[in-house]
């Protein structure tokens, strides 16, 4: 798989960031086509996240019960912090992806294992796909784990999908996480896996 960043406006520690709206990378893929990660607007964007947490298979993001408004407060809120960020990914113009990133000591799930130096926690969410493409989910994580990689500090990759979330578990097997222990969270029990970035730089393209 070949994907050829363009543009990286990365925090030059762990965790890429910027104002709301920004975009912050730019890659081009030869099956997706463009990727451009905006910073989540919390005003701009929200006709379009709100559709999407909203839907039946949304369940395991656990906002689908929020209004509009208090989902533009939810990230409003998020907009202002420095140890959390959401994006909204295009596919050649189209939101196709939802993407959340936290410092895990700053978070529930920092209490639940060791954090490591340059740990990076996201959460992703797929809200469309564009036109159909084979492996796609393989193809748009790896455009993303390229753009959290870009930031200099980011050493590991963290994920925690709920154990009853079966699509997002396969994801996780299929994109080569390294599985570490379930853990009990305030709102799930969560499968900790880990990418180090040795690891992910070996991955095939």
């Amino acid at each position: 798989m070949t994907v050829i960043p363009d543009t990286v406006t990365a925090n030059p520690e762990r965790l890429a960031t910027g104002r709301a709206g920004d975009l912050v990378h730019t890659a081009h893929d030869p099956a997706l086509g463009t990727i451009d990660v905006f910073v989540l607007d919390p005003d701009a964007h929200l006709d379009v996240i709100h559709s999407w947490v909203t839907q039946p298979r949304a369940a395991f993001w656990g906002l689908g019960e929020l209004s509009k408004q208090e989902l533009r407060e939810l990230y409003a809120y998020v907009d202002v912090l420095d140890t959390h960020h959401a994006f909204l990914v295009f596919r050649d113009g189209t939101p196709v992806v939802l993407l959340q990133t936290y410092e895990p000591e700053h978070d529930p799930v920092g209490e639940c294992y060791e954090v490591e130096p340059g740990d990076v926690g996201l959460h992703l969410f797929i809200g469309d796909r564009g036109a159909p493409v084979d492996a796609y989910t393989t193809r748009i994580s790896r455009v993303l784990g390229d753009f959290l990689f870009a930031s200099p500090g980011a050493q590991r990759l963290v994920i925690e999908p709920d154990v009853h979330n079966e699509a997002a578990v396969a994801r996780m097997t299929r994109t080569g996480f390294v599985p570490g222990p379930v853990i009990d969270l305030p709102t799930k029990q969560g499968w900790l896996a880990f990418m180090p970035r040795e690891r992910w730089e070996r991955m095939p393209r």
